[in-house]
């Protein structure tokens, strides 16, 4: 019999608890909601648990949090488990759901502090969210923190919106960008941060 894994587990790590403490099962605004966001994608890359990215999904009317997210790839050693993705199926679990705009469900968004990777992109395309909210778009991301988002094509908010999906832009931009600055400032001043890219070998 070959010997393989069967099943892998991704996981918020403990200390979200302590950020959620205070905050309120629902959040109204739009930009508090991505306060809350780089709030956690600060802490997640001090943390070391993966890059300084966090998501996550409310229900656009009420505001309230269904689920959040950050990026785990570095302590749960699988590559997919980007914010987007672990807020995405954790809502999914709480739904009970793997479509979060199905019949009887509220609408709902989700809400990350930059435009989704290439992998991302495709997870929120198909997760049912009817609402996608970001910080910001464009190369800032790529040329501060060294990763690569992959190829993201420049129609990539008209390609959701044709399908039902709005897209809200710059919220908070700034915030967002003071975020991935202080990362790249830990970076260029420690060997200790790591920049998880998969590039087969190629710079």
């Amino acid at each position: 019999m070959i010997d393989i894994a069967r099943e892998y587990r991704v996981a918020l790590p403990a200390w979200i608890d302590d950020e959620l403490a205070d905050a309120p099962a629902a959040v109204p605004s739009r930009e508090d909601r991505m306060r809350l966001v780089h709030r956690l994608a600060d802490r997640n890359w001090r943390e070391g648990n993966g890059g300084p990215f966090a998501a996550l999904v409310a229900e656009r009317e009420s505001g309230r949090i269904v689920s959040v997210g950050v990026n785990v790839v570095l302590s749960s050693g699988v590559s997919s488990a980007h914010a987007e993705v672990v807020a995405l199926g954790l809502a999914q679990v709480a739904t009970r759901s793997w479509d979060l705009g199905g019949d009887g469900l509220p609408s709902h968004e989700l809400v990350v502090n930059w435009r989704p990777c290439v992998q991302c992109y495709g997870a929120t395309m198909w997760s049912g969210v009817r609402g996608l909210v970001v910080a910001g778009q464009g190369p800032e991301l790529e040329e501060i923190t060294t990763f690569d988002e992959g190829p993201v094509g420049s129609d990539w908010a008209e390609q959701f919106e044709t399908r039902g999906i709005e897209v809200v832009g710059d919220v908070l931009r700034d915030e967002a960008l003071a975020v991935f600055r202080n990362y790249r400032k830990a970076i260029d001043e420690s060997d200790e941060v790591v920049v998880y890219n998969a590039r087969g070998g190629t710079e």
